[in-house]
């Protein structure tokens, strides 16, 4: 029920008539400003006023806005403003203050699966990149909802977006991921790349990579499931981003495993011996688009086998007009601050004769294959985390 607003073109014509540049500016009448700051007034909107008016709607009985007449799309229409009011860090952390958060939650196990995908949505937009929100939404037991939705819901959609606020919900969040691995997450991810949305497989691939990243043991979590074997199988997708995300998990894997069979090995290279015959068969224009990817063919090749890929002898690795890319996606695109700062060990003429300060380090000191992943890994699952929200 949209509110009748002001007459914004004839302000604008106002406006112009009365500021076209030619002529020295003039104080506003008394009639004319109070006019203007009516107009301004009107459409600005008290937003916790207007949570909390959507909360009251949330809180309220479906049955009862049944009969008042509120309808399905109503309430999609509600969430998908909430979710515009929430963009704003404070405004999401203030919707548990105001009574809005546990309702929203209760949207998840709605009967119409639209509101339940909308709820989802809305949650993401809350937790991402904000620890309080995600904190409360655990303490408000918001995980189980979207657990059993992405494990369980027989819409596609609803588990794709129950899916996005679970990787939201769980990044940089340790009681998160460990109430995924109990929740058998793990398997859900495995049951999800089976299926025939790409939207769908391409989420859990970036969800699964980046906690690979996070903890190297979850490596022989995933080993046990069998997720390397559905990993190549992805690699072949004929979705590009699907493609990349699947490479992205294996290189991962490769990073963290010592011990290859001769029989994977020999998988590996038929596998990435096809993606570089596809390659090598691309036009220019595709060949830009899949950058990632032949970058990701060469790293993965090198880690596997010690040496570098063909791509590198077809000139296909960099092409002309490129910027050349690190020589090694696995270590040196990685590398965190703290070790490329002591690439040059004679920061000052007596760092020999001096103890040098030793960076102080909050937990246990990280691992050096986790030195070399950490800053670039969490760039990019940031970044993928935002592209996955929409």
């Amino acid at each position: 029920m949209a509110k009748e607003g002001p007459n914004w073109d004839g302000l604008l014509k106002w406006s112009i008539a009365n500021s076209d540049g030619t002529a020295p500016t003039r104080n506003l009448s008394e009639e004319d400003r109070k006019w203007f700051m009516e107009a301004m007034q009107a459409q600005t909107i008290d937003v916790v006023k207007r949570m909390k008016e959507i909360t009251l709607v949330m809180q309220t009985p479906e049955e009862v806005l049944k009969e008042q007449g509120v309808t399905a799309a109503d309430i999609e229409d509600l969430l998908e403003e909430l979710q515009e009011h929430v963009e704003s860090i404070d405004m999401a952390n203030d919707l548990h203050s105001i009574g809005g958060l546990v309702p929203l939650l209760g949207y998840l196990k709605n009967s119409n699966a639209n509101i339940r995908a909308k709820a989802a949505d809305v949650v993401t937009t809350i937790v991402q990149n904000n620890p309080k929100s995600q904190q409360l939404v655990m303490e408000a037991n918001g995980f189980e909802p979207l657990i059993y939705n992405f494990s369980s819901d027989p819409d596609v959609t609803v588990r794709t977006k129950a899916l996005g606020a679970i990787s939201s919900l769980i990044r940089h969040n340790k009681s998160g991921i460990t109430a995924f691995r109990l929740a058998n997450g793990y398997a859900a991810l495995k049951d999800a790349l089976t299926s025939e949305n790409v939207r769908f497989q391409r989420k859990a691939l970036n969800l699964i990579h980046y906690l690979l990243h996070e903890n190297n043991s979850d490596c022989n979590i995933v080993n046990e499931l069998g997720f390397p074997r559905m990993f190549m199988h992805l690699a072949s997708s004929e979705d590009s981003d699907v493609r990349e995300a699947a490479l992205r998990s294996l290189l991962e894997l490769a990073h963290n495993t010592k011990d290859r069979s001769v029989e994977d090995s020999e998988k590996m290279k038929q596998l990435l011996q096809e993606r570089i015959n596809n390659i090598s068969l691309m036009s220019a224009e595709d060949l830009g688009v899949v950058r990632e990817e032949r970058q990701l063919v060469d790293s993965l090749w090198s880690s596997c086998f010690n040496e570098p890929s063909s791509l590198r002898e077809k000139g296909l690795l960099v092409l002309p007009g490129e910027d050349n890319p690190p020589p090694d996606v696995a270590s040196k695109y990685f590398e965190s601050p703290l070790r490329s700062s002591t690439v040059n060990p004679s920061s000052n003429n007596d760092s020999k004769k001096e103890k040098r300060e030793t960076p102080l380090l909050l937990g246990s000191g990280p691992s050096s294959a986790d030195s070399n992943n950490a800053v670039s890994s969490n760039r990019e699952a940031d970044a993928r985390s935002r592209t996955d929200a929409r």
